[in-house]
């Protein structure tokens, strides 16, 4: 197994960055030649997934989680802590907080068009700390 942290200044609200050569730099630091590579977001309002990478799905994704879940002082989180990131806790709950990808002659197993990436939700800038742990041999 191996272990190192990335970290990441965000922008609020759908500010999203490609994680993918940083995350293949870890890999290939790691050794491990056949495996997994699971990238983990710590705070809970922040995404990691997997997308084409490139301008349009930048602009498409963050307004598609607006739409479905646009900001609003309705929500219950509201109520309580009237901070106005209760839609930023839904996104990134939907969307969810890590992904894992396989690791194939040590290099991460990806699609021509998959980038790893990291979405801020919230609706301030962020300081992130994202793990990435190997694992295999």
């Amino acid at each position: 197994m191996f272990q190192e942290q990335i970290t990441i200044q965000t922008q609020p609200d759908g500010d999203m960055h490609d994680l993918t050569t940083f995350v293949d730099k870890i890999v290939k630091q790691s050794g491990i030649k056949t495996g997994i590579a699971h990238v983990f977001n710590i705070g809970s309002t922040g995404v990691i997934g997997a997308i084409e990478f490139e301008p349009g799905l930048q602009q498409d994704l963050p307004a598609i989680l607006n739409k479905l879940m646009p900001p609003s002082r309705d929500y219950g989180h509201e109520q309580t802590w009237h901070d106005g990131n209760g839609h930023s806790h839904l996104q990134a709950t939907t969307l969810g907080p890590s992904l894992t990808v396989p690791v194939s002659q040590g290099k991460l197993k990806l699609g021509t068009w998959q980038q790893i990436f990291h979405l801020e939700c919230d609706i301030k800038p962020r300081q992130r700390q994202i793990m990435v742990t190997i694992y295999g041999e």
